[in-house]
């Protein structure tokens, strides 16, 4: 009998390479999987299935791991208002974990010997998938074969067409990952720095050009009704936003960063829903959070999206970070009213019981109830001391 590997299939080029490549070379039973994040509507899990059978696969599955992504990562990312260098809402770089996790469980289960990826040995991927692979199951043995045979795209189309696959060529020279929060694009152009991606590389193009003003409604920080209407389950609410605002193509933009491995990275993405969420939340928390409940959450988030990116999830304190950013999240409740326009949005201002402008302690620039002038010149003298202390010494003015 043939071993078993099962190898984490998207049905993108590299992946449609290593399907063939370890059936036909390693002459290996192959078990197709794709853990869908949230970015695949069933049409196109249909499609990627006939794509595994056409290249050998012997059994193919889908497995949702939606929801456990969510409650596990994007909740507590919405929390964080985290954006990698203030750009990039760490699309792929969490999801990873969670496709790993749903691929090595299955692999387990039909007690496969190998279990394998298509990332290269030039990206940030391949350690997310071999880290959680080796802490989950170390006993199951990693093939890589794109990685390890240093496999350019050219490469790997000639090969699969020298094994009569067939396939829209052309659109593989893009690399797009989709998933519940936002889609990666990579190309020819991001592998330098002075060059963007087309217009017709991204997948959701512009089609809506009027305004339309919209409100999305946070209940403890999460996200529960989309333009007036309220949603169970985040997932849901977030897939609507989506669907009303990818049309005006905003939410695109270009990610430089600090890979993994040490090098830079350029990848374009598409993130319509995740970067209103986000924003919208941060502005929400402005009028709802004290100085220093934003001072260290701003902290913390930044500490856990890089921890993320990392590959860093199981590192226990990402749970400590989970327990503060879920208990910063109490008063985070409301409504943020949002104007969409073609390649922009404008956060227009919120509605909130916990907003901290509606007190009636002062209105900031105009009317001061709860302190007089007297008292604001006594503060003043009193906040200065130290520095006037500091400067009589030092003479540093």
């Amino acid at each position: 009998m043939k071993d078993k590997v099962v190898l984490a299939f998207s049905g993108g080029l590299d992946t449609s390479y290593c399907a063939m490549y370890l059936s036909v070379e390693k002459n290996l039973e192959v078990y197709t999987a794709i853990a869908n994040t949230g970015g695949f509507s069933q049409a196109e899990l249909d499609v990627i299935e006939q794509k595994a059978y056409k290249l050998g696969s012997v059994k193919h599955v889908a497995l949702d791991v939606t929801n456990s992504y969510y409650e596990k990562s994007i909740k507590y990312m919405v929390f964080g208002n985290v954006l990698r260098n203030n750009t990039y809402p760490i699309s792929v770089s969490s999801e990873r974990v969670f496709q790993a996790i749903a691929i090595i469980e299955y692999a387990k289960q039909i007690g496969a010997k190998y279990v394998a990826h298509g990332s290269t040995g030039a990206g940030n991927d391949q350690v997310r998938f071999d880290l959680t692979f080796q802490i989950l199951a170390p006993e199951i043995e990693i093939l890589t074969p794109t990685r390890d045979l240093e496999l350019s795209r050219q490469e790997e189309i000639d090969y699969l067409k020298a094994h009569g696959v067939e396939a829209e060529w052309k659109k593989m020279e893009y690399s797009i990952n989709k998933g519940l929060w936002g889609t990666s694009v990579g190309g020819k152009e991001t592998l330098k720095s002075n060059l963007t991606l087309p217009e017709e590389a991204y997948p959701s193009q512009l089609t809506a050009k009027e305004e339309k003003e919209i409100s999305i409604d946070f209940v403890k920080g999460e996200l529960k009704a989309v333009d007036g209407v309220s949603y169970e389950n985040p997932v849901d609410a977030i897939n609507a936003l989506e669907a009303i605002a990818s049309p005006y193509a905003v939410g695109r933009d270009m990610h430089i960063g600090d890979t993994i491995i040490g090098i830079k990275g350029r990848v374009g993405f598409e993130a319509a829903a995740p970067l209103i969420i986000i924003k919208a939340h941060q502005m929400l928390e402005k009028h709802t959070l004290t100085k220093w409940q934003q001072y260290w959450k701003e902290q913390l988030g930044n500490w856990y999206g890089m921890f993320l990116h990392e590959a860093l999830y199981f590192e226990p304190v990402m749970r400590d970070i989970e327990k503060f950013l879920e208990h910063s999240q109490e008063t985070v409740t409301g409504k943020v009213i949002i104007k969409l326009k073609p390649y922009n949005y404008v956060l227009v201002g919120v509605e909130s019981d916990h907003d901290l402008m509606r007190s009636e302690f002062g209105q900031y620039g105009e009317k001061n109830s709860a302190w007089t002038a007297d008292d604001v010149k006594g503060f003043t003298k009193v906040l200065s001391t130290s520095l006037k202390i500091h400067n009589s010494v030092n003479h540093s003015f």
